[in-house]
């Protein structure tokens, strides 16, 4: 059954969750974000070196376009962009990018969702209906695409896109009130084909059957993303600048956060990949939190922080990527996803 989606006019409440995200991240005495410059000036790893890459961030203000980007060999070898206000002079945002086994990709800008070639032909299109917006963007196989619309009602697709028929659709429950911008920003199908939702607004990670009906579930505040891990566990990463692997009674087993870096300013931690040496790749997704003394967004000092953090299960740093100039200015980070990694992404063979 399809629900339309309709749009409310909670102005304070949109225009909030517009200008970034709610329940910005406490700022302690002592937090590097307090600091004139929120990493030091000699990092951990190889920079750019350090892994191959493909990359993305959401709410790049400071340009026209926003932009995907593949880095090998410390350099970018390919970019695509979409403008940062589309044709009607809405704000577009890479919330959901994946580089497929063909050279294709699936991403999510808000607005709506696609997938492009290599050579940047756009072959497949999806617009959100007004007052909705599209963030999850993740792929089944090479020819289908499973999105999350969030509106009222906020609900899971999953469409083919060689045939454009909509496979699979049910509803996902929001809070209340429903701001729409953040219900959810990332949802991930299981290798067991449930649907692994993080509750962005709900302060919850659920997991769904197929039918969507609820199996599972645990609280968490605002959380980003929740990858199911091959152990079983689940990987949830923060607005709140924590990343938790939590086991299947709830019980947190293993957690990095601002006290275990305390010299390097973690933000909104969006993506986190566990890695097949058991490291675990974040995403740490600066705007949040950082404004100037008429408290509006301050972009100036973003060139010191970390947009990329690789740990080890003890809590060590191995890599720390800070790339903020010409000629690879990668902007802020959301998606992070290593091209050195075994598996083939749109089979669920990777842990992120």
């Amino acid at each position: 059954m399809k629900h339309p989606c309709t749009f409310r006019l909670l102005v304070l409440l949109a225009a909030t969750a517009a200008a970034g995200f709610a329940a910005d991240a406490p700022v302690a005495p002592g937090d590097p974000r307090n600091l004139s410059a929120y990493s030091p000036a000699t990092l951990p790893g190889d920079g750019l070196n350090q892994h191959p890459f493909f990359y993305a961030g959401q709410w790049d203000f400071r340009n026209p376009v926003q932009r995907m980007v593949i880095v090998r060999g410390g350099k970018i070898v390919w970019s695509y962009e979409i403008p940062t206000n589309d044709a009607n002079k809405t704000l577009q945002e890479l919330s959901d990018a994946t580089l497929l086994s063909n050279g294709n990709v699936v991403f999510a800008r808000k607005t709506g969702a696609g997938v492009i070639t290599a050579d940047k032909k756009l072959i497949w299109n999806y617009d959100a209906p007004k007052g909705c917006e599209v963030h999850v963007a993740q792929p089944i196989g090479l020819e289908r695409v499973m999105i999350v619309q969030n509106g009222e009602p906020a609900k899971l697709m999953v469409i083919n896109i060689a045939t454009g028929q909509t496979e699979k659709e049910f509803v996902l429950p929001t809070g209340n009130p429903h701001p729409t911008h953040t219900q959810f920003r990332r949802v991930q199908m299981t290798r067991a084909g449930t649907f692994l939702a993080a509750h962005h607004d709900q302060n919850k990670v659920v997991e769904y059957e197929a039918n969507g009906q609820e199996i599972w579930s645990v609280e968490v505040p605002n959380p980003w993303d929740a990858v199911r891990l091959t152990n079983g566990d689940t990987l949830i990463s923060s607005h709140n600048s924590f990343v938790r692997e939590v086991n299947q009674k709830g019980e947190t087993v293993w957690e990095f956060g601002q006290q275990d870096v305390p010299d390097i300013a973690l933000f909104s931690l969006q993506e986190a990949n566990r890695l097949a040496n058991g490291n675990t790749v974040i995403s740490n997704w600066v705007p949040n939190g950082i404004v100037d003394a008429k408290g509006t967004k301050d972009p100036s000092k973003w060139p010191t922080s970390v947009q990329v953090l690789e740990v080890t299960p003890a809590k060590k740093v191995v890599w720390a990527l800070r790339s903020w100039t010409p000629p690879a200015d990668l902007g802020p980070a959301t998606v992070i996803q290593l091209l050195d990694e075994p598996g083939i992404p749109e089979k669920q063979e990777q842990q992120r």
